[in-house]
């Protein structure tokens, strides 16, 4: 017989405040125009916040996620509602004018995600993502909202296979460069283009999109081995419906978002981001949550302390040849922090119920020591990202020796300056420049771009053209996860709000040393005056509209970028 959608409203048996009593009538009676019943209606309302879309690799598997997780929910006594919100792909973004709006994206999805749910009250959440952006910002929303929430990612992509070895999909921006040198020919570029992405799932290397999706399973968001599960296995759907169902726990337990993302559960994750050596992005991804989760600032000199402490334990593609299959099936994030145990703090919560320390007592050491190292043998006693100080950026900036050949830990040279990324690629393809020179990109930040674009394209061509080894890239705008090089990003203060970067000129000499967290402009104080008197600042132009906003109200990159 199916449920019945009349009878008796005592008001006092619903279990979500808002559907209560003859003031919940109404919403009741819209609830069940849509075909929700009441005894639907008297359960835990759960949102399901489902970012599919078929523009995005990493959520074009959603809605077979979405299912699982609804029929988890209803299994344990709840009642699923969906929605989505928007979910650009960098990838598709980078290069053009989109990539201004890839970060800026992260505070409109927040804010969609903190109206939907405040408007209809849920009782709780399940977000549903898997890239670059909308994960930290469904992190984010969790926080502010501070209601139960479980964090389910789609899965990596599976690697393409090219020659013999395995590559993410940006395998094609490194071939345009073989193009330009005459390695390959337009039909092998074609043949190339076709094999990159050989199915759904987030990009098949350590970038920002399985990094945070890493950083979800340790601060305790998602459950236990879930992050590294690949988007083409059928654990995915299991751990999908398993999500569901703990939901409808969590919320019985009154067991919220904050009280799992703890400031020991930050620490753990800015460890195991550090041991790792994901992507640079989420250092601010991380600060932009901790802010969001009512601790305040996270300040890079924590990033700093802890990289001075936290060796290297696992190097993962494009930082070396092991990719997220690999990673998985080395025994993924439970693996990394069984290793790094005790350096972490065991009794931050997760949403499966458990403590960490109570599920590392059950996770087995890695069975692929080559990819998942211990603590007595660890990869490098350097961390994977490191923060640099100097006359360049006394606020901070980023760099991720995990990515940087060893011979370009100390680098000294020239500098060639470019005031928007597109001037530099150009420069690069046309061969105008030399090896030992240090590639300034500038007014690419929060403010000064706007929106902080990826300098992806200027790292990936100079890899194409054989001179990632032989020159360095600064920017006070970002990189992506996927590049490897000696890269330095979110140099603050900006250009735009007159941080030193604004005064470089080409010729320039720029000192970059790893070891000694050190970024100097090795430039006569004097001069640096006459300079900053006869300065302005670069105005862009760009569409009037959301950028406009973000522009004005932007924190710095050394405190997040978020909306303040």
């Amino acid at each position: 017989m199916p449920e019945s959608t009349g009878g008796n409203h005592c008001g006092d048996e619903h279990f979500n405040p808002v559907l209560r009593g003859d003031d919940g009538a109404l919403k009741r009676a819209l609830y069940k125009s849509m075909g929700h019943s009441d005894a639907q209606l008297r359960k835990p309302q759960i949102a399901v916040v489902n970012t599919y879309t078929n523009a995005t690799p990493g959520h074009y598997n959603l809605n077979a996620v979405a299912e699982q997780v609804i029929q988890g929910i209803a299994a344990a006594g709840g009642n699923a509602m969906t929605f989505g919100t928007i979910a650009p792909c960098d990838g598709i973004a980078e290069g053009h004018l989109g990539m201004r709006y890839a970060l800026a994206a992260r505070d409109v999805i927040t804010a969609s995600i903190e109206v939907m749910v405040r408007a209809h009250g849920f009782d709780g959440m399940v977000l549903l993502g898997s890239c670059d952006k909308i994960v930290p910002a469904q992190l984010m929303a969790a926080a502010r909202l501070d209601i139960p929430a479980i964090f389910v990612n789609g899965g990596p992509m599976v690697p393409a296979e090219y020659q013999g070895r395995h590559w993410d999909g940006n395998i094609v921006v490194e071939a345009i460069g073989w193009k330009k040198r005459g390695q390959i020919d337009a039909a092998e570029f074609r043949r190339i283009e076709d094999i990159a992405e050989p199915g759904p799932g987030s990009c098949a290397m350590y970038g920002t999109a399985n990094t945070m999706c890493a950083l979800a399973e340790v601060l305790g968001m998602s459950l236990p081995g879930s992050a590294m599960v690949p988007a083409i296995s059928p654990q995915r759907l299991q751990v999908a419906a398993a999500s569901g169902r703990q939901i409808v726990e969590l919320v019985r337990q009154g067991l919220s978002a904050r009280r799992i993302m703890s400031r020991e559960a930050f620490h753990n994750a800015i460890c195991l981001l550090l041991a790792t050596g994901g992507s640079t992005n989420a250092v601010m991804h991380l600060q932009a949550i901790h802010q969001e989760a009512g601790l305040g600032r996270l300040p890079l000199a924590e990033f700093d302390r802890l990289s001075r402490e936290i060796p290297l334990l696992a190097a993962l593609y494009p930082a070396s040849e092991y990719d997220m299959i690999d990673f998985f099936e080395a025994g993924g994030i439970g693996a990394v922090e069984k290793a790094l145990a005790p350096r972490l703090h065991g009794e931050a919560l997760t949403v499966s119920g458990q403590s960490k320390a109570a599920l590392w007592r059950d996770t087995p050491v890695s069975c692929r020591p080559e990819v998942i190292r211990e603590l007595r043998d660890p990869i490098s006693v350097e961390a994977g990202l490191a923060v640099l100080h100097g006359n360049l950026a006394p606020l901070g900036c980023i760099v991720k020796p995990a990515a940087v050949p060893a011979h370009m830990d100390h680098f000294f040279g020239s500098a060639q300056v470019f005031d928007s990324e597109e001037q530099a690629v150009a420069t690069i393809l046309a061969g105008n420049v030399a090896p030992g020179s240090v590639l300034v990109l500038r007014y690419e930040g929060p403010k000064g771009g706007p929106g902080m674009p990826e300098m992806f394209r200027p790292m990936k061509v100079l890899e194409g053209m054989g001179l990632s080894q032989a020159c360095a890239v600064i920017t006070d705008g970002r990189f992506s996860g996927s590049n490897r090089g000696l890269f330095v990003g979110h140099i603050s203060p900006e250009a735009y709000e007159g941080g030193l970067i604004a005064l470089i000129n080409d010729g320039d000499e720029i000192l970059l040393d790893i070891a000694r967290r050190k970024i100097e402009l090795v430039v006569d104080d004097a001069v640096l005056t006459a300079r900053r008197a006869a300065w302005k600042p670069v105005e862009k132009e760009f569409p009037r509209g959301f950028l406009n906003l973000y522009r004005d109200r932007a924190a710095s990159a050394a405190d997040g970028a978020m909306l303040v």
